[in-house]
């Protein structure tokens, strides 16, 4: 089985895809909602404005585009996404996939760096990518709690490679990501989007260790996972300075 197949199984079968209309029909909700998510990020600290990535027209992401925001918590630095949970038509009843992924790190890079080809970015996209592609995560997370990924492949990708440290990474070229967990120290839920409340989901890095312990249990050890991440103070920042808890 593949790298996700166990997750597509959770999931279950991926929903319709839904027709685009034009920019113009959804540009007011759309708008509210980049909007709301502004004021939601800017209430942690300076956020930067919406960061427009260059992915391919047809993105599987609600508004048809990927888009990011930059955040500053003091020492450290929140990357978001931001579109995630746009509306998907104009007839829409709920904001898109009703999340937002994040990653929190110690902000010793330069933004432009974090923002632009960095390994938070790298990592960003990916999962983002995973949640796109299985129309949401919502749903499973809220029956089964954070859900661990495997990032294959890892190795090839310059801006992770040049920055992540051996044990994060598996013999088999994978880097370990924890979806949902542990809670961060802020509120996570977007109440006045104008749809539907939209979640924000911390994605929280793995040593090598740790996604081994998970690979080779159940729901029960990754929830002692995420446990001994919050006693030892690791938390739902992804450090890569940081030990293994295991």
């Amino acid at each position: 089985m593949g790298a996700f197949g166990w997750l597509r199984g959770l999931f279950g079968a991926k929903a319709q895809a839904v027709s685009r209309p034009e920019p113009h029909r959804i540009a007011s909700v759309a708008e509210r909602s980049a909007e709301a998510r502004g004021l939601f990020w800017s209430a942690l600290g300076p956020a930067s404005d919406r960061i427009l990535s260059s992915a391919p027209a047809g993105s599987l992401w609600p508004g048809g585009h990927e888009a990011y925001r930059l955040i500053h918590r003091g020492s450290a630095i929140l990357l978001a996404t931001d579109g995630l949970s746009d509306p998907f038509d104009d007839s829409a009843t709920a904001n898109g996939f009703e999340i937002e992924l994040f990653v929190e790190g110690p902000g010793e890079g330069a933004p432009a760096k974090v923002a632009g080809d960095g390994w938070m970015l790298e990592v960003l996209r990916r999962v983002a990518a995973i949640v796109a592609e299985e129309q949401g995560i919502l749903r499973p997370l809220e029956r089964h709690g954070p859900i661990p990924l495997e990032l294959t492949n890892v190795s090839s990708s310059a801006a992770i490679a040049a920055r992540l440290p051996a044990h994060f990474l598996t013999a088999d070229d994978v880097l370990g990501v924890m979806i949902g967990g542990p809670d961060p120290d802020f509120e996570t839920r977007i109440e006045d989007m104008p749809l539907s409340p939209v979640r924000a989901v911390p994605v929280v890095l793995l040593t090598a260790a740790e996604l081994g312990e998970i690979r080779a249990g159940d729901s029960d050890t990754r929830d002692a996972v995420i446990a001994r991440l919050q006693a030892t103070g690791v938390g739902h920042c992804s450090d890569l300075q940081r030990e293994s808890i295991v």
